[in-house]
């Protein structure tokens, strides 16, 4: 863990910061604010980045096209920014789907979110953001920004505490479960990766108590149903203590290790996150972030309930005790 993050970050928490957050973020900008973004369709963040054109502010927005199901929610923001005079263009063709959730404020501060910015990541899911002031780090993702924009090939730097794909993120995120000594607590919505699956079971095995929070089948689609119920059910037999959460749609990315160090981000724990797509999350030992993420995590906790996942060859027992199904709301 880079000596760099012990410093100048804070975290938002979705719900409770809301989008107000996010614009307070906005607001601030004097000089030039960049956006990377899966989903931008929020009416409040979309004026205030109109607010922030007219005072003089260079804004660059990269949306994603389509998910990977085809579906194209940006197509109705981009033409609005278009309208505007904004800059706004696609994100890089060489990644089939880009997830990343990046902002950058005058070159002096990068968020790096699991969330979207639309309403319903700012009042019905439990998502988190990383505000870094680090020099390296913002310096990074603005890196990773021009390449995108410009359409170049980016190497980044794997030691100032960021974590890409699709470069080495599945490396990274078993490098540090295999650092835990004591705890490991996991929030995350699918389980597609054996990498990733044998790094928690030897966890358990040597000892560390692990716990996970899922989000049961809520957004997981049928293709990837196979592998998080099987995961979750293999996880479970070697003591793995698993609860889904259901007083929030869970669509955070998170991992604590001993509660000293975390991770969350754009990224799945799944192949095509780890592999095709392009992603970005952080890594942090700053206090009062990790603090704020093991608290929440605990309180979610509380919250959820013991889950044994279905056998997935039975789909008629996926929906026992599960939230109505939302067709806006699919973990890509």
């Amino acid at each position: 863990m880079s000596a760099l993050l012990l410093s100048h970050q804070a975290l938002l928490v979705m719900p409770d910061d809301g989008p107000q957050a996010i614009v307070d973020l906005i607001d601030q900008a004097r000089k030039e604010l960049l956006l990377k973004q899966f989903k931008l369709q929020s009416e409040v963040v979309l004026l205030a980045l109109r607010r922030a054109q007219e005072r003089g502010v260079d804004v660059r927005v990269m949306l994603n096209p389509h998910t990977s199901g085809g579906d194209r929610w940006n197509d109705e923001t981009f033409r609005r920014l278009q309208s505007w005079g904004m800059a706004a263009a696609w994100t890089s063709e060489a990644f089939p789907v880009t997830h990343e959730k990046s902002m950058l404020i005058d070159g002096e501060a990068a968020l790096i979110s699991t969330f979207n910015l639309s309403d319903k990541y700012f009042h019905e899911t439990r998502d988190y953001g990383v505000l870094s002031r680090n020099a390296a780090v913002v310096a990074q993702v603005r890196a990773g920004f021009e390449a995108d924009w410009l359409r170049t090939f980016f190497q980044p730097d794997l030691n100032v505490g960021l974590v890409w794909s699709s470069v080495h993120s599945r490396g990274q995120m078993a490098r540090l479960i295999d650092a835990a000594e004591r705890t490991l607590w996991i929030q995350h919505p699918k389980f597609v990766d054996a990498v990733i699956l044998e790094r928690i079971v030897c966890a358990c095995e040597r000892g560390v108590k692990v716990r996970v929070l899922c989000g049961g089948k809520h957004g997981v689609s049928d293709w990837d149903i196979y592998d998080t119920f099987s995961s979750l059910r293999v996880m479970q037999r070697f003591g793995v203590k698993v609860r889904r959460q259901k007083h929030l749609k869970l669509h955070a990315k998170l991992i604590l290790i001993d509660g000293i160090h975390a991770q969350t981000g754009s990224m799945n724990i799944d192949r095509s996150a780890f592999d095709l797509r392009r992603e970005l999350g952080i890594e942090s030992d700053a206090p009062a972030v990790v603090e704020r993420l093991k608290a929440t995590f605990a309180a979610d906790w509380a919250k959820a309930e013991k889950y044994n996942a279905p056998d997935p060859l039975d789909p008629s027992l996926h929906d026992a005790g599960e939230l109505p199904p939302d067709p806006h709301f699919v973990h890509d």
